[in-house]
């Protein structure tokens, strides 16, 4: 994990441990403002097999369009061995940068997924909000096969495939992404949300119910208490209460965000719920796709 005080990394909207494992059964189974100019495209050692790839259109965002760009970004092949899977975590995790959010942001997406329960399919949604009202300015979902065997620590392998189907069919693109999942809050420090924000670039959150590695100190009650989760000896994310009187979510930074500006944004995403309501968009459009 490096501190980054510029931009740095591949250019392009698109384009076990306990804990773990009891999150991963309980599922059944960012700002950058996507870069403007020129951006720039890092060359990529491996080819990519059956990988979804995202563009980028012209969006309104606070401070007006931003420029169409057709860069495709790949970052690994996904037909890889459980073992490789983890050694590409180990390495994946070095290119994770934190840094501080932007003062001004305007929308901001939620992403979930949803297995089905007899099947081998797996569900993806993608909810769109405005700040600083919270409107839904758009919902898309994406599908794929589960291709990867279920294993603790290795989710997203299973789970971001679907994920960037789903970013693909956006006609907004998000300035920053919360993910119903974890961040460097994980044993190789690459969860769901560092993973995803690697793929697109952009900054990612993870904002999870269950706590997956890490120890934390007494929670006060109230709505914006919060507590450092440290992991081995380091400051991984946050319990935060986003509810009075209701249990804590645990927040990392997912790529491109530091911890006090996930913090910061998962509270101001959060109206009346214990869940940020991006994300609550995301589960319910999953829960229907899967019960369908």
């Amino acid at each position: 994990m490096k501190a980054a005080a510029s931009s740095a990394g591949r250019a392009g909207f698109p384009g076990a441990d306990k804990r773990e494992r009891k999150r991963a059964r309980s599922r059944g189974q960012a700002t950058d403002s996507g870069g403007r100019g020129n951006a720039r495209v890092t060359a990529i050692r491996h080819a990519l097999a059956a990988a979804s790839s995202l563009r980028r259109s012209d969006l309104p965002t606070a401070d007006g369009p931003i420029g169409p760009h057709s860069a495709e970004t790949m970052l690994h092949p996904w037909d890889l061995s459980p073992q490789e899977a983890i050694a590409l975590q180990y390495r994946l995790a070095g290119r994770v940068l934190l840094r501080s959010l932007p003062k001004r942001m305007r929308l901001i997406a939620g992403a979930d997924v949803g297995y089905e329960r007899h099947g081998g399919r797996v569900a993806a949604a993608v909810a769109v909000h405005v700040l600083p009202r919270l409107e839904l300015v758009e919902l898309v979902q994406g599908e794929d096969d589960v291709s990867f065997p279920y294993i603790p620590g290795l989710l997203s392998f299973r789970e971001i495939p679907p994920l960037l189907s789903a970013f693909r069919k956006l006609r907004n693109q998000p300035e920053v992404i919360l993910c119903d999942g974890h961040g460097l809050a994980h044993p190789r420090r690459l969860g769901l949300a560092s993973h995803l924000g690697l793929w697109l670039d952009l900054p990612t959150i993870g904002c999870a119910k269950t706590r997956l590695v890490g120890e934390y100190g007494e929670l006060g009650l109230s709505r914006g208490q919060y507590r450092s989760l440290t992991h081995r000896g380091e400051r991984v994310g946050l319990a935060l209460r986003t509810r009075s009187g209701v249990k804590p979510v645990y927040v990392s930074p997912g790529h491109l965000v530091d911890i006090d500006g996930a913090r910061r944004l998962v509270l101001r995403c959060c109206r009346g719920f214990r869940i940020p309501e991006p994300i609550r968009t995301a589960h319910q459009a999953v829960q229907r796709a899967v019960r369908a």
